[in-house]
C-alpha cells in the first residue's frame, strides 16, 4: 500500500486504469483540450471545479458543477503542478531538513489529489464509457508520474540525508514516523536501483497500470453481459416476489420486457442460489458466475490476469525480491510469504474437515427430499449448497431469510442500527443533508457531528446495484484529515444491495447488515483520523490492519442493546431483537466450514499466483488453479473459491494483491479485540473513547503492532479463529 497521501490517489482502491495518450490532431484547430476524444470548447481553470478548493462544507466535491470533461484537464495540470512542486524541493539549494522536504512533498499535489479523489470514486461507482476511455488514456501517465517522484535522484538524497540523520533531530513521534514511513516507501519502489534498472522497472509499471485497467473494465463488462435471462417465471419458483419485480425491471432496462434478468454479483455464489427451487436454474446462474470472464471474447480476462501475474514476478525480481509476495508484504503485520502460508495453512485442516461435515449433512437432505418426491437422488454440487444449507437452517434453527428480511429495513439497519451504535460507544450524532450535490441520485449525505457538537466529518452512502458499478462493497474518501493541509474528511460507503421497486423499502440480507457494519468500521476509521500528515492519516496503513477496525464493528450487528434499536418489521412495525437474537447466536457457527473454506481458497489462489518466480513461465489460469487447489487441499467441486481468479477484483486492480489473506488475519484481531470490550462493559462510551484515542484516531502515526498492544496491553491472541 502506497502511504504517501500525495501519491495515494495514484493507486486507487480499485486501481486506476491503462492504455496510450489521446493523439490529437495538429491539423484542426479546436477550442480547447480534446478530453477522451472529445473536444471542449472553450475551457479555462475558472470553468473547472477542480482548479479551485471547494467552498462547500469540508471541501466537499461539487457533482453539480463536475463535467466529464473536466477531469483530464485536472488531472494533466495536476501533474505538471506536481512535478514542478517536487523539483523545486530536489533542487532546493539549502540544507535538507524535514521542513523543505517531507513536509513540502506533504503539501504538494493539492490539485491532482483533489481531481482523483473524486476521478477514483465515480469510475468504481459510476462509471461511463467517457470515463473508461479516460482511464485508458491516464493509467500509464499517472504511473509515469508516479516514477518520476518515486525514481528521482536528487529527491531521494535529500530524503536519504534526513533520515540518516533523523535521531540527532528534535523530532516529535509523528514526524519521525514520516520520515521512516517516506523512506521505506522510496527505497521499496526503487529508488535505489541502477539508473539502467529504473528505465526497466517504469517499463514494467506501465505495462501493469495498463492491465489492470483492462482486467477491471473487462471485468465490469462481463458482469453485465454474463447475468442470467429468464424467459419463463416458472424457473423462478421459490424467489420472492419482491426479488421476482426485480429481476423484471432488470430485464426491462435492458430492453428484454417481459423476462426477467438476475444480476450477478462479484462473487461465485449469488444470493437466488438460496431460494431457486429449479435446479436447472440454479447451474445456470452458478455457471453464469463461475464462467462470466471466461467465455473466450473480449470480457475474458484470462489472458489479462496471467500477463499481469508474470510481469509483477518480474517486477518484483527487480527489486531484489523471489516474488511479488515477499516485495508486497514487507510493510504489513504478516511481513513475508512465510508467516501468511502458515497461518492459512493452520486454518486450512479444520475448515475443509468441518465443510465435508456440512456437506454430509446435506447431501442427507437431498436424499430425504428426493426420497419424498419419488424422484433418484443426485450428489451434491456448488449450485445446491447454498438452497439446501438454507432449508437445513430453517429446520434446526427457525431461520427463513425470506422472513427474516421484512425486519432488515435499509434505513432502520442504517440509522438505528450503525448510526446508534457509533453512539453509543462514540457519542457521534447524524443528520441527513439533502443539498449537497452528489454523483447519482440515490446516493445520501449525513453530517457527523462529534460528541461536543462540533460537524467532524461528511459521509456519504451508495449502497444500490447498478450495471456501471463495481462489484462489492467499498470505502474511500473525497477529502482526507490532516491538520497540516487544514482538511477534514470527506468519506464514502459503497455497497451494491438490491434496489426496491419504487415506493417499496429496501430489505436487506443478513449478510448485507453485516456488509454494512463493516464498511462504516473503516468510515470510523477515516471520520476519527487526527494526525498532522496526510501520508499517515485515516485508513494509510497496512493491507493486514485496515480490516480490523471494519471486522471489528461487525460485532456491534448482533450486540442485543443495538439489535433492539434497527430490528423493526417494515409492514407491522414489529419488533423482536430476543427471538430474533438467540436465532442469530444459534445459527452464527451453521455453515461456518463451507464459510471458512471458500475464503482460505481465494487466500491460497491469491497467494499461489504471487509467489509464482520471475523465470516461471506465463500460467494457464484455470490448470493453475485447479492444480494448486488440490494440492492445498481446498479442492471441493461443492465449496468453490470465494473468488475465482478471472473475476478477483480484489487481486488484480483492488489493491489486495498477496493481501487477501488480510480479511481472515483481522478477524483474529476483531475477536480479541471485542474480547476485551465483551470483558470491560461491552457497548460503553468508555470504551469506545479509549478504542478511538488510542487506534482509530492514530491512523498509521504508530507501527501497527505496537498500537495495538498499547491499547491491548498485550500482543492479540490469535488463536480462536481456529476454534470451530
Amino acid at each position: 500500500m502506497l502511504y504517501m497521501r500525495w501519491l495515494l490517489m495514484l493507486l486507487t482502491v480499485f486501481s486506476l486504469p491503462v492504455n496510450a495518450g489521446v493523439k490529437q490532431d495538429k491539423s484542426k484547430k479546436t477550442t480547447g483540450p480534446v478530453v477522451a476524444g472529445i473536444a471542449t470548447k472553450n475551457v479555462t481553470k475558472r470553468d473547472n471545479p477542480f482548479f479551485h478548493i471547494s467552498p462547500l462544507p469540508f471541501q466537499a466535491p461539487q457533482f453539480d458543477k463536475i463535467k466529464d470533461s473536466d477531469y483530464q484537464i485536472a488531472i494533466e495540470q495536476g501533474m505538471k503542478q506536481q512535478l514542478a512542486e517536487v523539483s523545486k524541493i530536489a533542487n532546493n539549494p539549502s540544507p535538507p531538513n524535514i521542513e523543505n522536504t517531507f513536509v513540502a512533498l506533504e503539501k504538494s499535489g493539492r490539485l491532482l489529489n483533489r481531481v482523483l479523489a473524486v476521478f477514483n470514486g465515480v469510475t468504481a461507482a459510476n462509471n461511463n464509457s467517457v470515463l473508461q476511455k479516460l482511464q485508458k488514456t491516464e493509467a500509464p501517465r499517472l504511473a509515469a508520474h508516479r516514477d518520476a517522484i518515486l525514481l528521482n535522484k536528487k529527491l531521494f538524497q535529500r530524503i536519504t540525508k534526513v533520515y540518516d540523520a533523523r535521531n540527532k533531530l528534535k523530532l516529535d513521534a509523528q514526524s519521525r514516523r514520516l520520515i521512516d514511513v517516506i523512506y521505506r516507501e522510496f527505497v521499496h519502489r526503487g529508488a535505489q536501483l541502477s539508473d539502467a534498472d529504473k528505465t526497466r522497472l517504469k517499463v514494467l509499471n506501465r505495462q501493469i497500470s495498463v492491465l489492470t485497467t483492462q482486467f477491471t473494465n473487462k471485468l465490469l463488462a462481463a458482469n453485465k453481459v454474463d447475468a442470467l435471462w429468464i424467459n419463463a417465471q416458472s424457473k423462478l419458483d421459490g424467489l420472492s416476489h419482491a426479488r421476482i419485480n426485480r429481476a423484471a425491471q432488470a430485464a426491462k432496462t435492458r430492453g428484454l420486457d417481459g423476462t426477467w434478468l438476475l444480476v450477478l454479483q462479484n462473487t461465485t455464489q449469488q444470493p437466488a442460489l438460496r431460494e431457486l427451487h429449479d435446479r436447472a436454474t440454479r447451474k445456470a446462474l452458478f455457471e453464469a458466475s463461475w464462467n462470466r470472464a471466461e467465455k473466450g471474447g473480449r470480457d475474458d480476462t484470462r489472458d489479462t490476469i496471467e500477463r499481469i501475474a508474470q510481469l509483477r514476478a518480474r517486477k518484483a525480481k527487480l527489486l531484489g525480491f523471489p516474488n511479488y509476495a515477499a516485495w508486497r508484504l514487507v510493510d504489513q503485520m504478516a511481513k513475508n510469504p512465510a508467516t501468511v502460508m502458515r497461518f492459512l495453512d493452520q486454518l486450512t485442516p479444520a475448515a475443509v474437515a468441518r465443510a465435508k461435515v456440512e456437506a454430509a449433512n446435506i447431501q442427507k437432505q437431498i436424499d430425504k427430499d428426493q426420497a419424498r418426491l419419488h424422484q433418484a437422488s443426485f450428489p451434491l454440487k456448488a449450485w445446491d449448497w447454498l438452497f439446501y444449507a438454507q432449508q437445513e437452517r430453517e429446520l434446526r434453527y427457525k431461520w427463513n431469510e425470506t422472513q427474516t428480511r421484512p425486519y432488515f429495513v435499509l434505513d432502520n439497519v442504517l440509522t438505528k442500527g450503525v448510526f446508534y451504535a457509533a453512539h453509543q460507544l462514540y457519542g457521534l450524532t447524524f443528520r441527513e443533508n439533502k443539498t449537497l450535490p452528489v454523483y447519482q441520485p440515490d446516493v445520501r449525505v449525513f453530517e457527523v457531528f462529534d460528541k461536543n457538537g462540533q460537524l467532524l466529518a461528511l459521509y456519504y452512502g451508495d449502497y444500490f446495484k447498478r450495471d456501471n458499478k463495481n462489484g462489492g462493497a467499498w470505502t474511500g474518501s473525497f477529502v482526507t484529515q490532516s491538520k497540516l493541509l487544514d482538511s477534514m474528511p470527506v468519506i464514502y460507503n459503497v455497497t451494491n444491495f438490491a434496489k426496491p421497486m419504487p415506493g417499496q423499502p429496501a430489505l436487506l440480507s443478513f449478510d448485507d447488515v453485516i456488509t454494512l457494519f463493516h464498511e462504516f468500521g473503516h468510515a470510523l476509521h477515516g471520520m476519527f483520523a487526527d494526525v498532522r500528515y496526510p501520508t499517515l492519516s485515516g485508513t494509510n496503513v497496512a493491507r493486514d490492519f485496515v480490516e480490523f477496525p471494519s471486522q471489528f464493528n461487525e460485532y456491534w450487528a448482533t450486540d442485543p442493546d443495538v439489535l433492539a434499536h434497527y430490528v423493526i418489521h417494515d409492514k407491522t412495525r414489529q419488533t423482536r431483537p430476543r427471538a430474533l437474537l438467540k436465532k442469530l447466536e444459534k445459527a452464527s457457527l451453521f455453515n461456518r466450514g463451507y464459510d471458512m473454506t471458500e475464503r482460505v481458497a481465494a487466500a491460497l489462489l491469491d497467494m499461489h499466483w504471487h509467489m509464482l518466480g520471475a523465470s516461471a513461465p506465463k500460467q494457464q489460469a484455470d490448470s493453475f488453479e485447479t492444480r494448486l487447489l488440490r494440492k492445498d487441499g481446498v479442492a471441493l467441486d461443492y465449496v468453490p473459491p470465494r473468488y475465482r481468479s478471472s473475476y478477483f477484483l480484489h487481486i488484480w486492480s483492488g489493491g489486495y494483491a498477496a493481501g487477501y489473506y488480510a480479511y481472515l488475519w483481522t478477524e483474529m484481531l476483531a475477536d480479541d479485540a471485542f474480547t476485551y470490550f465483551k470483558k470491560h462493559g461491552g457497548l460503553t462510551r468508555a470504551n469506545g473513547d479509549r478504542f478511538r484515542k488510542m487506534v482509530l484516531s492514530r491512523g498509521n502515526s504508530e507501527d501497527p503492532v505496537a498500537l495495538y498492544r498499547h491499547w491491548r496491553g498485550r500482543n492479540p491472541d490469535m488463536t480462536s479463529i481456529f476454534k470451530y
